[in-house]
Order: structure tokens, then sequence, then C-alpha cells
């Protein structure tokens, strides 16, 4: 697979998320002005938080940003960390009911005692604009990406940016979990690519991630993924988000040893910066596409 190298992007070889957020955003903005342009409602984003947690509300923020920016209402719910499941059910329940409503977020962690599994499910599929609900993650097996789970479908979209064409592309996802690594690999494999996933029974990932065109990286493991595992030229997808003491303090970083690995690889995105900024971008894009799936339902007055 021949590697483009002709990008400013390439130069650096760092693949940031803010400019494909940019343009992701400024789309999503449009097509609000359009909906907003022929009369039909676009109802709120809602943030339901169980508990308060403040590593929970540097996401609320970014994400209530983004709505802002394209147009679309921002609402953040508090729920006590008391309230039990049948009552977090029921008030899903009933924001699936209501008009006003355009999507629901469900914001992780949630208390024990509460199954996220279950709320997720709860939340229709409709509304469902992190993609979590598993009738959205199947619909994926079919084909349907418009409302995939964000995390992943950013992996994608930042892989495409590089201008590699994906039929065909080699790409090993190392991470199999049911919300980032197993829907990336179904939305690789909708887009043409040939996906070898690796996980934690895996007896040599280095085997696997050194003949890749692209690795996708979602371990939980900081700077997992060396430069001995990877193939000069490739492109390099890090999702990790890991809390560790610096010598400055607290800090984040991946699941790839980024310095190492920019050394040999022509992409590498960074963390912060990378996937991150995407992922709300999608969300954003998700909330529209959601809309218009609830106009087509006839959820929405034209």
């Amino acid at each position: 697979m021949a590697i483009q190298t002709t990008s400013a992007t390439h130069q650096q070889r760092l693949l940031t998320g803010k400019p494909v957020r940019d343009r992701i955003l400024a789309e999503v903005c449009a097509a609000v002005e359009r909906e907003q342009v022929v009369g039909r409602p676009l109802g709120k984003i809602v943030s339901v938080s169980i508990g308060r947690r403040e590593e929970v509300a540097i996401y609320i923020r970014g994400q209530a940003r983004a709505a802002a920016e394209v147009g679309l209402a921002f609402e953040e719910l508090f729920w006590p960390e008391e309230l039990s499941q049948d009552e977090c059910k029921k008030r899903i329940t009933a924001m699936n009911d209501d008009p006003d409503v355009l999507g629901i977020i469900l914001q992780r962690p949630v208390p024990k005692g509460i199954n996220v599994r279950s709320l997720q499910s709860a939340i229709h599929p409709l509304k469902d604009i992190e993609g979590m609900n598993p009738a959205s993650i199947g619909n994926i097996v079919y084909n349907d990406l418009a409302l995939a789970p964000c995390t992943a479908a950013a992996s994608v979209e930042l892989l495409k940016e590089t201008g590699l064409n994906l039929n065909g592309l080699e790409v090993v996802m190392i991470g199999h979990s049911e919300i980032v690594g197993k829907p990336a690999a179904f939305l690789l494999m909708a887009q043409g690519a040939t996906v070898t996933v690796c996980h934690h029974l895996t007896r040599s990932v280095a085997m696997h991630s050194r003949r890749a065109d692209a690795v996708i990286v979602a371990v939980g493991i900081p700077s997992f993924l060396t430069a001995d595992m990877v193939k000069p030229g490739a492109a390099v997808i890090d999702i990790g988000i890991n809390h560790v003491q610096g010598p400055k303090g607290p800090m984040i970083v991946g699941d790839v040893d980024t310095d190492g690995v920019r050394e040999v690889a022509s992409w590498v995105t960074p963390v912060p910066g990378g996937v991150g900024p995407v992922t709300v971008a999608l969300l954003m894009r998700n909330a529209i596409s959601a809309h218009v799936k609830q106009v087509e339902a006839g959820w929405r007055e034209d």
C-alpha cells in the first residue's frame, strides 16, 4: 500500500483533531441553519449526569461549547447519586417521549448499583446520539453508520484524513471493547478496509501491527504501542486516555509512545488533541442525523 507524503500534516507527523473538528462543526452548523430556514424545529440535546464528578464536567463543557457553535440547544441535568435504576429508566423514557428532546447523552461513569448498559438500552435509538444503544452498535453490522459510536467513528474519520484509500487498507485494531474497538472494526470494514482485531489473548500483537498500513489503539495502557511495533510510513490513531503522574504533576497520555512512534510512522494522533475533539464534533453530527431520522419517522413537523 503506497503511503501519501505530500501534506503538511505528514511533515510534522502529528495528525491533530482540531481541523477535522472545525470542518465537521461547520457542516453541522450549515445543516442546522437549513433546517431552521425550512421551519423544522430542532430539539435540545440533554446531558444526563448521575451524581457530580469533576472529570465528567470537563467533557460536558466541551459538548456544550460544540452545541453552541452549531446552534443547538444544550441542557445539563444532574440527577442525585442515590437515584434508583428504575427511576433513572423512568426519566429516560419520559425524555424519549418528549418532542423537545433531540438527543440524550448519558455521562459516564455512573454510580455503583447503576447498570449503565441497561440505561443506554433505555435511550431510544433515534435519540441515541452517542451511538451507545446496543441497537445503534448493531446497525453498523448492516452498514447503517448514521448514528455510530462517536469515539470509534472519530478514529475512522482521522484515518480518512490522512488521504489513504480505505479500500483494501490493512488495518490492525488493538482493543476489542464493545463501545470502541469492535464498532471501529465494523466501521472500517464497512468502508472497505481489511481489519485484524487484536486483544489481550492475542499471542503477538507486534507481529500483526508491524505489517499494518494503519494501527488504531484503544487498550488503556500508557505508551503500549512503541516504535518497534509499527511499520515505517504507517498511520497510527491513538484512542487511549490515561491519567499518569508526570514530572510536573498529573498529566494525560495515550496508548502510544508518541515521540518514539512519530519517528517511524507517517501520521500519529496526539493525546490530548487528537481523537477527542473529533469525537465531540461527531456527537453534533449524530445529533443532526438523529433529527433527520426523527423527521422521516414523523416525530417532527415539517
